[in-house]
């Protein structure tokens, strides 16, 4: 088992997760140093308490973790592995085969480099959405490399675990594939969505419901990062889509002539598909248990979402998930609660014997 990191740590890149970091670290009395490109950016991170800027004189750090943008990722890590020879470097780049690719046609000592991705994340991006807590129970992949040293592997895995993250093993190539499906390809399709409604009159929007927030949400992600991570990682991400294509013809085929003998066959199973494919999405705790829900009515006014929570303390019902939605101009919202299935007749009962209102 890898003990917790203690050492130096030197940051570069201020950015949300390099802040982040930053921020986790200095909580547990971690020396952090900064480093960024932008002065703005490296006095907010400091401001907001992510480390201090490095200055000549600074203890050399044990290890360096470079938060930039994907296109700068083995440009940061060629510069560091040369400013701190005995240091290890780490990046958290959301690619990485082509930094690793970069690094050796660069001959990059690889020994001390080890590539990593924790699958955490917001929105927006900048210190200033900073939070020490984004990587706890997170998987943090750490990608080994056949010169990567031991004792640099195990050092990025302790850096992980005092994140409060869960460190996996992963290929390069096996990680750059895994997330241009279950992080890359959603990012297009909530973009796509969205873009749709720039041409969707305003007032047909105040019907929309918790569906397409919920399948919009991700596409403010930042336009440039975007475009950077998707070039860096397109041959899988090709694949993905031209499997999405084959189905969106498809649909369209059965929609212009819903009519045609086995129309109405093609579109359920498209939509059926999509239905096993959601439940193959593992659940709390990485398991893919299936849930009972049940939505409660509550009113909008303090105290109403803590004395639910109080209630289900006190009928010993374990809210696996739940999910909050307002009522456009009424001042009432509605929580989707998720349950095991043998609790949820029992949470019904309670709750409705408390005055809660279920739908």
């Amino acid at each position: 088992m890898n003990k917790q990191f203690s050492g130096v740590v030197h940051i570069v890149g201020a950015g949300l997760l390099g802040a982040s970091i930053g921020l986790a670290l200095t909580v547990k009395n971690t020396r952090v140093t900064l480093a960024d490109v932008s002065p703005t950016a490296l006095a907010l991170a400091a401001d907001y308490g992510a480390g201090t800027p490095r200055r000549d004189g600074d203890p050399l750090p044990q290890l360096v973790v470079v938060a930039t943008p994907p296109e700068y990722t083995a440009e940061a890590v060629l510069v560091a592995l040369r400013e701190f020879p005995e240091a290890i470097v780490s990046d958290v780049a959301s690619v990485k085969q082509l930094p690793l690719a970069q690094l050796r046609a660069a001959g990059a000592d690889l020994a001390r480099y080890i590539g990593s991705h924790p699958m955490a994340g917001r929105e927006r991006g900048g210190a200033i959405r900073a939070r020490a807590d984004l990587f706890t129970a997170r998987p943090w992949v750490v990608c080994a490399h056949e010169l990567a040293a031991a004792s640099a592997l195990r050092l990025v895995e302790s850096l992980a675990l005092t994140l409060g993250a869960v460190p996996v093993r992963w290929d390069p190539a096996a990680h750059d594939s895994a997330v241009a499906a279950v992080s890359h390809l959603p990012q297009i399709i909530a973009s796509l969505t969205a873009a749709q409604l720039l041409d969707v009159p305003r007032e047909n929007l105040q019907l929309a419901g918790q569906g397409l927030r919920d399948t919009v949400r991700i596409a403010s992600g930042d336009p440039l990062l975007w475009t950077q991570i998707l070039t860096a990682n397109s041959e899988p991400i090709v694949a993905l889509l031209e499997g999405v294509q084959r189905d969106l013809a498809g649909l369209l085929d059965a929609l212009r002539d819903p009519e045609a003998r086995g129309a109405r066959r093609q579109i359920a199973t498209l939509l059926a598909a999509g239905g096993d494919g959601a439940s193959r999405i593992p659940g709390k705790h990485g398991t893919s248990n299936t849930f009972e829900q049940l939505t409660v009515i509550i009113d909008d006014r303090p105290g109403q979402l803590a004395q639910l929570f109080t209630d289900l303390e006190e009928l010993e019902i374990n809210m696996e998930d739940m999910r909050l939605e307002h009522s456009p101009g009424a001042q009432i919202g509605f929580i989707e609660i998720c349950v095991l299935p043998e609790a949820k007749e029992r949470a019904v009962a309670g709750l409705t014997e408390r005055s809660w209102r279920i739908v």
